[in-house]
């Protein structure tokens, strides 16, 4: 990288390099793109009809609705596409709930740590039982304090993450120990794909642009015995989500998810070394606070927090040497409201940064990255004397 004048550096070149913001959306898999485009020409029809157009249709997304549940290790039918990762949590978590509605039970706990899908989902359903259950300093739930809450009397779901979108911290899904009736739904946007998947789930969500897939697809599983029912207005049933499928993106992230999985062990093992590195040099700058935990983590993820320094500032500043990150709260970030994550963690809110490594993303990349890091903190902090 050359220097310019002002203490910034030429971005890199070629490609994707120096986007480093994959937590909110992986480039398009060439897997993706390849049957993406292919299915273009013969996914168009609408696949409830009963004409050969409609039936290629159906074939398709019958096709991607197998993949993704051998992907899952479930059953075709406990699967179905929604128009976004946080369509299918609020249609998987309001689904449970509503399935319960008549015995009295209207309650959801939750991590204090959950995206704002189902944050904003609890919100919808409003009820004096549902209970935000606190977090650890690496911004882990309690299984003990969360099993507790799920034997509320009006406790209709759990919902725990399988890991966090922000901090990048798993979660003990698999150790929760549930009351009988009580489904547990986990959201599994920032982990499917990267991370073997909990075992103990009732519903559980995805998102297909977090793994390389195309935008507007959402996944949304149900085991089969759960009671679970739609909860706007509509057919019930996982086959026809919100309407018209929109086929050749279904195929497109069935054919993602499949590839993901299949270089996940290479890729990650790859990524958890880059991102060590990461997290050492920002954890040596003075007043930077790395959060989340060490070990028990996404591989691909790191957030820190620098005081004296403002986290669009710092994002700027990395995008003018070349480089996309991510501040404030990671599931509202237009707005650069504080984090929710981070201030249950009783982390800094402000300052903070979020970076999150592509695929192909290498030694040369993460370096430029380090390098950039160093020096914006460096200068805008020199700017005030901080």
């Amino acid at each position: 990288m050359t220097s310019t004048p002002g203490g910034s550096t030429e971005p890199p070149v070629g490609g994707a390099s120096g986007y480093l913001d994959t937590a909110s959306a992986e480039p398009l898999h060439p897997a993706a793109r390849a049957a993406l485009t292919a299915a273009l020409d013969r996914g168009y029809g609408d696949p409830r009809r009963l004409h050969r157009t409609a039936r290629d249709a159906r074939l398709l997304l019958d096709n991607a609705r197998a993949v993704v549940a051998e992907c899952l290790g479930v059953r075709s039918d406990e699967v179905g596409f929604a128009a976004s990762g946080s369509d299918a949590v609020h249609r998987g978590l309001l689904g449970l709930v509503s399935a319960r509605s008549g015995s009295g039970r209207s309650g959801i706990v939750h991590s204090a740590v959950e995206h704002s899908s189902v944050l904003h989902a609890v919100g919808w359903r409003d009820s004096p039982a549902h209970v935000s259950v606190p977090v650890d300093a690496a911004g882990r739930v309690a299984p003990e304090a969360l099993s507790a809450a799920a034997r509320g009397e009006h406790v209709a779901a759990v919902a725990l993450q399988a890991a966090n979108q922000e901090v990048g911290t798993v979660q003990p899904v698999d150790v929760v120990d549930l009351p009988a009736g009580v489904p547990l739904f986990v959201d599994a946007a920032a982990s499917l794909g990267r991370m073997p998947l909990p075992e103990q789930w009732s519903a559980l969500a995805g998102s297909a642009h977090k793994f390389g897939g195309p935008a507007g697809v959402g996944i949304l599983a149900v085991r089969r015995g759960t009671r679970w029912t739609n909860p706007f207005p509509g057919d019930d049933g996982l086959d026809n989500l919100g309407g018209n499928a929109n086929v050749p993106a279904a195929l497109g992230a069935a054919a993602a998810l499949q590839a993901v999985l299949a270089e996940r062990d290479e890729v990650a093992a790859r990524q958890r070394a880059l991102t060590e590195r990461i997290r050492a040099v920002a954890a040596g700058l003075p007043d930077t606070e790395v959060v989340g935990d060490p070990d028990e983590r996404l591989p691909h993820l790191v957030t820190f927090s620098c005081l004296y320094v403002a986290g669009d500032e710092l994002v700027a500043a990395l995008d003018r040497r070349g480089y996309g990150v991510a501040s404030g709260s990671a599931c509202t970030a237009s707005t650069l409201e504080p984090s929710h994550v981070l201030a249950a963690m009783g982390a800094l809110t402000h300052g903070n940064v979020r970076v999150s490594l592509r695929r192909d993303s290498d030694d040369a990349e993460v370096d430029g990255f380090c390098a950039a890091l160093v020096d914006a903190v460096t200068q805008i902090r020199g700017s005030i004397g901080a």
